[in-house]
């Protein structure tokens, strides 16, 4: 929470003097009428009850102080003008069926569920890396087209993560909101240090989304081990602002990137939601009045 006009703030200093004044006022001796006519001027005192208005009261002032701060909450709203780069490991162990049938065709298919949650103005863009990247598809607001282009992927090789940050921040050249989507299924060894090529990322303020496919126990070939490497993602994520994610199976996969769908194609904005304090002000003086003149007789 924020305020356009935060000096309005100070005001609210005022009202524990006012709580304060009042509480010495109401320790003081009523002498409106001799002490043997009070039980017949004055029979009963409200006790508490006859505080329930005034704390009301100063409750709508400090509300209405901070209304006229103009407060401002930070929200994430959908923008058109957001790009997505979709980079998809290709590397030779994206062949493992740990994640059945295996980790390319299961990264696929969610790629898909990924188009589907993206509103269809998003320019979206795809790259494929083993230990070469390639831009698949530069970004478009067609995604059947980038469908196309990651459905022809085949899996050989081995891991240059570095080098695939580098070629999708190279395909987001103007300064519209972007984010990347990262899967990748194990350890880069190849071309450039991926953390570096992340600095590069957080310098332009683009969040990367990391996803490490496949489980510790995933295979290829004659039984070698291809486990994920969610530490170095994990770190990709946290360094640009964005957000990790493990998957072990089909349905993880897909809920992740539905997830993601609905997550990348926004920015963050500050709306100013004066009017919600105000109107709880105004609400707040007119339950007050009402529970003084059906005590009292009278407003205040």
């Amino acid at each position: 929470m924020s305020f356009a006009d935060p000096p309005f703030l100070i005001g609210l200093a005022l009202i524990p003097l006012l709580v304060a004044l009042y509480a010495r006022a109401e320790r003081r001796p009523h002498t409106f009428a001799p002490a043997k006519l009070l039980p017949s001027v004055a029979p009963r005192r409200a006790g508490w009850r006859r505080h329930v208005a005034v704390l009301g009261y100063g409750s709508a002032l400090a509300v209405l102080l901070i209304a006229l701060a103009k407060p401002q909450a930070t929200i994430a709203v959908p923008t058109e003008q957001a790009r997505v780069i979709i980079v998809t490991d290709r590397s030779g162990s994206m062949l493992a069926q740990d994640v059945p049938p295996n980790r390319l065709a299961a990264a696929k298919k969610a790629a898909g569920t990924f188009l589907d949650a993206l509103p269809d103005q998003v320019k979206v863009g795809a790259v494929a890396f083993n230990q070469n990247a390639e831009v698949l598809q530069s970004p478009t607001r067609d995604h059947d087209a980038v469908r196309e282009a990651l459905s022809s992927v085949k899996a050989a090789g081995s891991t240059a993560t570095g080098d695939a940050i580098t070629a999708a921040l190279r395909s987001l050249s103007c300064k519209a909101p972007a984010a990347i989507v990262l899967l990748s299924d194990g350890k880069s060894v190849r071309g450039s240090d991926p953390v570096e090529a992340a600095q590069a990322a957080k310098a332009r303020k683009i969040p990367i989304y990391t996803v490490a496919l496949g489980t510790a126990q995933g295979t290829i070939g004659d039984g070698n081990p291809v486990p994920p490497d969610p530490g170095t993602l994990g770190k990709i994520a946290k360094l640009t602002g964005g957000r990790a994610f493990t998957a072990g199976d089909v349905t993880k996969l897909d809920q992740v990137y539905k997830r993601l769908g609905s997550q990348v194609a926004t920015e963050k904005r500050k709306v100013e939601v004066t009017n919600l304090f105000a109107g709880g002000a105004l609400a707040l003086m007119a339950l007050s009045a009402l529970s003084s003149i059906r005590m009292f007789g009278r407003v205040l």
